[in-house]
């Protein structure tokens, strides 16, 4: 665990992984709604494990400092959540991006809430990429384009991103790598009943090769 400090000053806690094998870059991981998990750590340690020094800040730290909400608590975690304004939350995810900048960059990768945060980050920041996993709100952010390269991973049953807002998502960012799995919301959450293990790992397979190409360019392109 480490902590971060915000650009207005505000003081939040985040879980670092850094990277095992020959750095790649950098990777800021945006939470589900419920906080910074002990799943969420899992997943950091696998992108570190395979080249990216991983960072998850807790944004709900603004709300209620050090609290995770249990899986089965969605809409307590939603209401917490709800009260931090966007400002506050994008100060949070730059002061991330920071702390793992680097050679080779930052991406940052979102699931569920974190999905929709990851897709305005990339409007926002200068960033490698930007992976969106189930992610929500999408049809409300569709008005300001990503200034990086930007992958979506859907399940096909979730109410969340039904057909018609998938097709809204392509239509829009047509230069996005999209996937859509025989999986339902949050599929790749192995500590869920909704875990789906073959999209997730097939998920997971596309995010290392387009995280992998996505800062091998941002290099060549000197940054």
């Amino acid at each position: 665990m480490v902590r971060l400090a915000a650009a207005d000053g505000f003081a939040l806690d985040a879980f670092r992984a850094e990277a095992g094998a020959e750095r790649t870059g950098g990777l800021v991981i945006l939470q589900e709604i419920f906080g910074l998990t002990d799943q969420l750590k899992s997943v950091a340690r696998f992108f570190a494990r395979n080249g990216f020094d991983a960072i998850v800040p807790s944004l709900m730290d603004r709300a209620s400092p050090g609290t995770v909400v249990p899986f089965g608590e969605a809409e307590r975690a939603r209401g917490l959540m709800s009260a931090i304004p966007w400002e506050q939350t994008a100060q949070d995810i730059a002061a991330a991006v920071r702390a793992v900048d680097g050679r080779g960059g930052v991406s940052v990768l979102g699931f569920c809430l974190g999905g929709g945060f990851a897709l305005r980050a990339a409007s926002g920041l200068a960033l490698a990429g930007a992976v969106s996993y189930y992610g929500t709100r999408l049809g409300t952010l569709l008005d300001r384009p990503p200034r990086c390269p930007t992958l979506f991973h859907f399940g096909a049953t979730d109410t969340h991103s039904p057909p018609e807002l998938i097709a809204q998502v392509k239509q829009a960012i047509p230069s996005a790598e999209t996937h859509v799995y025989q999986a339902g919301h949050a599929f790749a959450n192995d500590q869920r009943s909704t875990y789906v293990k073959d999209a997730a790992e097939r998920a997971h397979a596309r995010t290392l090769a387009f995280l992998r190409r996505v800062h091998a360019q941002h290099q060549r392109g000197g940054r």
